[in-house]
Parts: C-alpha cells; structure tokens; sequence
C-alpha cells in the first residue's frame, strides 16, 4: 500500500506527538479555500465507493481514533455523508458488556470487520484494549505488549484477506480540547454529548499521550498504516483524511464486474 502523506507514520518510526502540530494545515491558508477541495472528493468518493461496490474485490477498514472532542463523529460526518449507506456502515467501540469481556478482546472488533465491496468505519476501536486499560494500570505491561502483538497479527490476518486498512489519530491539543468542552458547556443542545469520562479523563492526558506515542511507533505498518492528523481545525482534518482514502481508493484500479446479460438484447 503506497500512500503519499505528510502525515504518514512510516514504519518503525519513533513517535512523539509533542513534537507533532496540532494545527498545521498544509498548504492551505483559510477554511474558505479548502471547501472546494473537499467537495471534490467528497465527489470522487462517492463515485469510487460505487465501483468499490459493485466489484466485491477489497474490504475498506477506516480507523478512528483520538482524544475526547477530536472529531471523530465529525470527520464521519463530513467526509462520507454523500456516498451510498448500503456499501458503509459505522462501529462504534465503547466500554465491553459483560458478554464481549469474557471473550478474548479481539472477539467483538473481528465481528464488526465488513466484507469484500464495504466500507467499514470505526469509531474508537481494538486499540481502545491497549489504551484506556493501560492509562489506567488495569493490565500490566506485558499484558499491553502481548495485545499489541496480537493486533499486529490481527491486522496482518485481514490484510491477507483482501482488507485495507488506514487508521487515523486525530491529533488536538489539550488546549483545543477545553474549548470544545468548553462549546458543549455553553450549548445546551450539546450537552448530551458530555459525560462524567469527558472531563475525567482530561487528568489522565500526560498518560495517553505516552499510550498513544507507543501504539502510533509500534503498529504502523505498511499493510495497516497509521497517520497523524493535525485536528485542532476541523476542516483541515476532513481534507487530510479524505485526501488518503481517495488516493488508496483510486490506487486499485478497479472495475465494474462484467454483466451476465446481454443488455442490448433486452427489449421491455
């Protein structure tokens, strides 16, 4: 899988998001002059999406995974509203039931995982059972690589089975973060978007970070590749990711399956 992006995390490499801009934009200058790039492939996508479709060759896994108020409902929303619902479906990852937790923690994302021609998106996902479970030292280190292990192997597993995957980590920074808590506080048509882990958590951010530094150096690979999404401005986030997945997606080459009648002798 080749893909151009500066915010690819190339394999093997040493990640460490202080280092990393919250709110670059590339070489965009203003939200204004960015509409039009998205709305172009917003367009591209949707037609991608119905050969993607049609042809039942590949599987699309689109990952999704950042802080409280990253985006991560948001770049859903704005990237693939325009493409047919019947080829894409969202999954959401929260805190296991009683029934996904007496299985192995790979059992309920395996299930979610689309077949060949869909689009399938997760909002949070199994590296949540490397994250939040390890900031809060409710397994140990050798538990955390062990699973880190086993979702390498997991994703090398779909890859071989015809499943592209691109993961995205929205990157914001705290400061950002308390601005849109901050919005939801002031809104009162937001607040059923707070939770008591909103703001729980935020005490907790030194330790993901060091989560995150560790899963974003240990898990990019060439065949599952993790990008660094400056998400502080929001449109900017759209265009980073939509601009990866339109480029894998036109990188196949893909056709429409040849028709089993002859429609030219068809007379209704």
């Amino acid at each position: 899988m080749k893909i151009k992006s500066p915010h690819l995390v190339k394999p093997h490499t040493k990640v460490r998001l202080a280092r990393i801009s919250t709110s670059d934009t590339g070489n965009f200058k203003s939200e204004e002059a960015a509409k039009m790039v998205l709305a172009n492939h917003r367009g591209a996508l949707d037609d991608l999406q119905d050969v993607f479709y049609a042809s039942q060759a590949k599987a699309l896994l689109v990952v999704l995974q950042g802080m409280d108020t990253a985006g991560k409902d948001g770049t859903i929303k704005h990237i693939f509203s325009g493409i047919n619902p019947q080829g894409c479906d969202v999954a959401a990852f929260k805190v296991p039931t009683p029934l996904e937790a007496r299985h192995d923690f790979l059992w309920r994302v395996h299930a979610q995982v689309r077949p060949r021609g869909m689009i399938g998106i997760f909002n949070r996902s199994h590296y949540e059972d490397v994250l939040s479970p390890r900031v809060h030292k409710l397994i140990s280190s050798e538990v955390t690589r062990r699973r880190i292990d086993d979702i390498n192997e997991f994703e090398s597993f779909l890859s071989d089975n015809d499943v592209l995957i691109l993961k995205f980590y929205l990157h914001i920074s705290k400061d950002e973060q308390t601005r849109r808590l901050q919005a939801r506080l002031d809104n009162k048509k937001k607040h059923w978007k707070l939770s008591d882990a909103d703001i729980h958590e935020r005490q907790f951010w030194p330790r993901y970070m060091d989560a995150y530094n560790d899963i974003l150096s240990t898990t990019s690979r060439k065949h599952a590749p993790w990008f660094v999404i400056p998400s502080d401005n929001k449109w900017y986030r759209n265009i980073a990711i939509s601009a990866v997945i339109v480029d894998l997606m036109q990188s196949l080459n893909l056709k429409y399956p040849k028709p089993t009648v002859d429609a030219s002798a068809i007379k209704l």
